[in-house]
């Protein structure tokens, strides 16, 4: 069977426990109805969830809990936790694991350092070629180090990846791109800066690839000082050597090609080989894994929604199938009609869907049950923007689309 892995890192709320629960079931049984059964002893699970930090709350919330009781009904899907963050936080999950023994995993496997290590579990599932066969593992970070404990996960699931003799490649977008900065000297956190220069040292031991990649407009939108040397490199007086800041078209590239890409809230799903068709496909026919960004934040109180709808665009003129689809409180991007004085940088986003709308392999879609939900309806001029529901949101995830010979997609949640 085919294998997905969808990694949890950041709150994972009732409503979107519930999205989870009923793709779930429609992948089960539109294209394994046979694990609807018991599953046979020694048998894979289909589905693997990895969760740590604020996710693995999730698992003693009643609310939360009840629902994650009815995917582990699931015999094929399995949980595996991070066991020192649940003793940090004073998680049990007894409950589910009295209930699931099999399937709800509490420890983790043994690491290089003799530690037993939740991230190479991640990366052994992610791993896409077997050892000791040449691959490559790749994070996407979009959160600043200290107050974001997801750049420490980055560094961790990279840092496992190397030591599983992975070439490593992290990608630093929007406030990400303060990984980089020099002279980080925290007190009471993980020294990113200097974890990302030690990484670097020891992929040159290992005659590894190491790749750190900054989108050049968010470093310079945060006061990084770059210029350019005359060969088109891009050179900052305040990133640490090993990162180097480039423009974004650079950073994509890379997402064209077959590795896993994991980030704090993100999935890689496998697709079924003779499996049908989606409803949408690629302009042109493409090898590269088709990128899915589920955008669930507000537009304006943040830069997120704006910076989803920018990396969306930059994958589609790279020639990779890209889906956004608007879901959770990210459909408040779609809702009313939405005005912004004439001085106001940047446009509004329904302009700026408008805008790019009609791009090849670049596709919109609104989530009718998060509207539902909350009592609201998308606007009708948004007409680039189709509406789907669960069946809709399972083909999108779960099977193949035309034109693409990937063999798995990214699912990116912004």
């Amino acid at each position: 069977m085919t294998a997905n892995i969808f990694l949890l890192t950041t709150p994972v709320s009732p409503e979107r426990l519930s999205w989870i629960e009923e793709c779930l079931k429609f992948f089960f049984v539109q294209l394994y109805p046979e694990t609807m059964m018991h599953q046979q002893k020694g048998e894979s699970p289909v589905f693997t969830f990895f969760l740590t930090g604020d996710a693995l709350y999730s698992l003693d919330d009643p609310e939360t809990q009840q629902v994650w009781g009815i995917i582990l009904s699931l015999s094929t899907v399995r949980l595996v936790c991070d066991r020192q963050e649940l003793d940090l936080r004073g998680i049990s999950a007894g409950q589910l694991k009295m209930k699931f023994p099999d399937q709800v995993i509490t420890t983790n496997s043994i690491g290089t350092d003799g530690q037993p290590s939740f991230w190479n579990d991640v990366v052994n599932a992610a791993r896409l070629t077997k050892a000791p066969l040449p691959g490559t593992a790749g994070w996407l970070q979009c959160e600043s180090p200290v107050m974001h404990r997801s750049a420490l996960y980055g560094l961790r699931f990279l840092s496992s990846a190397l030591f599983d003799r992975l070439g490593v490649e992290l990608y630093a977008y929007l406030d990400g791109v303060h990984i980089g900065h020099t002279a980080q000297a925290p007190t009471d956190a993980e020294n990113i800066g200097a974890g990302l220069e030690e990484l670097h040292e020891r992929a040159v031991r290992y005659n590894l690839p190491c790749h750190i990649i900054a989108c050049n407009r968010n470093a310079t939108a945060r006061g990084y000082s770059t210029w350019d040397d005359g060969q088109g490199v891009v050179i900052s007086t305040c990133a640490i050597k090993p990162v180097k800041i480039r423009d974004l078209s650079v950073m994509i590239d890379r997402f064209r090609q077959n590795h896993v890409i994991l980030a704090p809230a993100a999935g890689s799903l496998r697709f079924r080989k003779g499996g049908s068709a989606s409803f949408d496909r690629a302009e042109k026919s493409s090898t590269a894994p088709p990128v899915t960004i589920l955008i669930t934040r507000s537009p304006y109180s943040t830069e997120t929604a704006f910076g989803a709808v920018s990396f969306a665009v930059a994958c589609a003129h790279a020639g990779i199938l890209t889906r956004v689809i608007f879901m959770e409180d990210g459909i408040y991007a779609l809702t009313g009609i939405h005005h912004a004085p004439a001085d106001h940088l940047p446009y509004n986003i329904q302009d700026i869907i408008n805008a790019v709308a009609g791009s090849d392999n670049l596709h919109f879609f609104a989530f009718t049950p998060s509207f539902q939900k909350r009592g609201i309806a998308k606007d009708k001029s948004l007409k680039a923007v189709l509406e789907l529901g669960y069946p809709g949101l399972g083909k999108i995830l779960f099977y193949p689309p035309g034109n693409v010979q990937a063999d798995h997609q990214r699912v990116l949640v912004f």
